[in-house]
């Protein structure tokens, strides 16, 4: 497998670097933190409709780029080391994958794709933020929604919807919901606009302040029929297959957040002097930083390892792609939460405090860690299939579990 990043790609990563340190910078963030609850509308207009970042993974059918896996991890990458105050992961991951997937069905027809193909547009143009109502547990219970707390009833027009969704990722500012939701045995995913009567939505407070959730609230809020976009199986398949693409994208954010602690470690150790030298020339203090170096670069190798066989299974993965995401995130958690921990402890008596930026860190690293699969239960859903990933040539991922634990 080719790991070696195109021309075009460097280009998205570099452009996405400049962007982000311009516009998202340490003051920036703080900023929207303390004035705007977490969302940076002008950042948001920049990296949208400007820079049309929210179409990079959107099937060209649908006005976007087309573009893989790949591309999206190096973006990523690169929001989750600015700490991006935008709907991103909601929109461009979450939503549009869960849409993209329902037209992988072959089954579908042309106007049963003509609302996935509509908000997927309006997505890729930056004109709607949306967000998915999906447990945030692990990938593979995810495509099991027929637990939805989200009750549909037949109307003569629609459906009627009844429910609340607890904690809902971007769900504070979206224009979008995608619901999935039981109408008996039935299982439908339900395109819900925020702007229709019933729709309550209450901001939660939560340790990542920097990423939002919401309590959503559906008190018999009305749907047009078209408004459902998926039943049964495929409503299953897509929540699945998004929630896997949702944990690599989540691994990557992770990765630059590892990334940017590393920096701001060297950054400080290279200026604050103790006995006359700066501290970054005490071996101690080397070794450390190198084994956060180790860290960054081992997560790295697995995020853009697992996008690659992503990419390479055309959008269609089965187990063995499956495996690569859980070790990347595995890894990705703990770069992340290992990287965080000791920017804090190298920092010194400043390390913990509001005015140094490696709390916001750990933070996220507490947050993501425990988004689309934990560490421990990731490695426990990889030590259970094991065996059956062996054939596809994944003992190298039955090792690293082993190693993990």
């Amino acid at each position: 497998m080719n790991l070696v990043l195109t021309e075009e790609q460097v280009l998205i990563r570099e452009s996405a670097a400049e962007v982000l340190a311009h516009q998202s910078a340490s003051a920036d963030v703080r900023r929207v933190l303390e004035r705007h609850a977490g969302y940076d509308a002008a950042l948001w207009q920049t990296v949208a409709a400007e820079l049309g970042w929210c179409g990079l993974s959107v099937p060209e059918q649908a006005g976007g780029a087309g573009l893989g896996a790949t591309e999206l991890v190096l973006l990523m990458e690169q929001l989750g080391r600015r700490l991006a105050c935008v709907p991103y992961f909601g929109t461009a991951v979450l939503a549009a994958q869960a849409l993209a997937q329902c037209l992988r069905d072959d089954a579908a027809s042309a106007e049963a794709a003509a609302e996935p193909v509509r908000w997927l547009a309006r997505i890729a143009a930056g004109e709607t933020r949306a967000a998915l109502a999906l447990a945030h547990t692990m990938p593979f219970e995810a495509g099991n929604a027929d637990g939805s707390p989200i009750v549909a009833c037949k109307t003569a027009d629609g459906y009627r919807l009844n429910g609340t969704l607890n904690a809902v990722l971007d769900g504070v500012m979206a224009d979008l919901l995608i619901v999935p939701a039981r109408d008996g045995d039935e299982l439908l995913l339900i395109a819900v606009e925020t702007t229709l009567a019933g729709v309550a939505r209450t901001p939660l407070s939560t340790l990542d302040a920097t990423r939002p959730f919401a309590c959503i609230e559906l008190d018999n809020v009305s749907v047009v029929r078209a408004a459902c976009i998926a039943r049964g199986n495929t409503v299953r398949h897509a929540l699945t297959h998004t929630a896997w693409f949702a944990a690599l994208a989540l691994a990557a954010e992770e990765l630059g957040g590892a990334q940017q602690c590393l920096d701001l470690t060297l950054a400080y150790t290279s200026e604050r002097v103790q006995f006359g030298r700066t501290i970054a020339s005490f071996q101690a203090v080397k070794h450390r930083c190198a084994e956060m170096l180790v860290a960054v670069e081992a997560a790295r190798s697995a995020v853009l390892g697992a996008a690659a066989a992503w990419d390479a299974a055309q959008g269609a993965p089965v187990a063995a792609q499956f495996a690569d995401i859980a070790v990347a995130k595995a890894s990705a958690n703990d770069a992340l939460r290992y990287c965080a921990q000791e920017a804090i402890q190298l920092h010194g008596g400043v390390g913990f405090t509001w005015e140094y930026d490696p709390q916001l860190y750990f933070k996220r690293a507490q947050a993501s860690g425990a988004l689309f699969g934990s560490t421990p239960r990731l490695l426990d859903w990889l030590a259970r299939h094991a065996m059956d990933h062996e054939s596809a040539g994944l003992a190298s991922n039955k090792s690293l579990a082993g190693a993990y634990a």
